[in-house]
């Protein structure tokens, strides 16, 4: 069984997360020896999937939730299949590009791995990316901040601790490329900043343990450190993009 923590929110999840650039997918492109069929594995909302085909000829997005895949984004040359990552009916030798938008720190990674590797057309290209604290004002941060780690700190799951270093403890058995830099931005009102902190899964675990909503303790903090709440504030999330040729 995966862990799933995301069926229950997945219609929130598509609204309120925030949009990876074009510009990583551009450099996925360039790597890939081909740019015939790209696999988005875990896709979640579909979001880096739809990116994916504008440009590769086709896509695979899998995701083991039946409803996050009901709310994902659609293509005309993307296909969606409910599967893990560590066990689908891709064909052998027929992936040129695979991504893990947000998700390497759920698998079974020697068994993901092993089916990378199966899947894996000559020089393809395995890449996955995290993202973890947004950054924002001074003071939106601080409250964020004490959202994040002082009321939540203690429902993350073990494996956010993988997303906090970006990955930076994973090792794959394949030959790693170097990456450029990148982040995603936005520019967000108080409602769809509280929309975006409705998703965070420790968020969900601190509501079953508690019965109450743990933003709810800072919704005022937070109002009052937005000011204006339709003014629009700059978001940021710095990307840790990893990369690999799968041999």
């Amino acid at each position: 069984m995966f862990k799933d923590y995301f069926s229950t929110v997945s219609d929130s999840y598509r609204s309120y997360r925030p949009r990876y650039p074009v510009e990583l997918f551009a450099y996925l492109r360039q790597v890939a020896p081909s740019p015939s069929l790209a696999w988005d594995c875990a896709t979640g909302n579909g979001q880096a999937a739809t990116m994916l085909a504008q440009q590769f000829a086709s896509v695979i997005a899998t995701d083991a939730s039946a409803e996050q895949i009901a709310e994902a984004e659609r293509a005309g040359n993307l296909s969606y299949r409910v599967e893990t990552a560590e066990n689908t009916t891709m064909a052998d030798s027929s992936v040129d590009l695979t991504t893990v938008a947000q998700a390497l720190h759920w698998f079974d990674l020697p068994a993901f791995a092993a089916e990378v590797r199966r899947v894996s057309a000559p020089d393809a290209v395995l890449s996955a990316w995290s993202y973890a604290i947004l950054e924002s004002t001074p003071a939106v941060d601080a409250v964020i901040d004490t959202l994040y780690n002082g009321i939540l700190g203690n429902y993350w799951t073990p494996e956010r601790k993988l997303v906090e270093e970006g990955y930076a403890s994973v090792t794959l058995p394949f030959e790693e490329l170097a990456t450029p830099r990148f982040a995603m931005h936005a520019d967000w009102t108080l409602g769809q900043m509280l929309g975006y902190l409705s998703t965070w899964s420790a968020g969900k675990r601190y509501e079953e343990e508690h019965g109450s909503v743990a933003l709810n303790l800072v919704r005022d903090e937070l109002a009052d450190a937005w000011g204006d709440a339709d003014s629009r504030k700059r978001i940021s999330w710095p990307l840790t993009v990893r990369a690999w040729r799968v041999e």
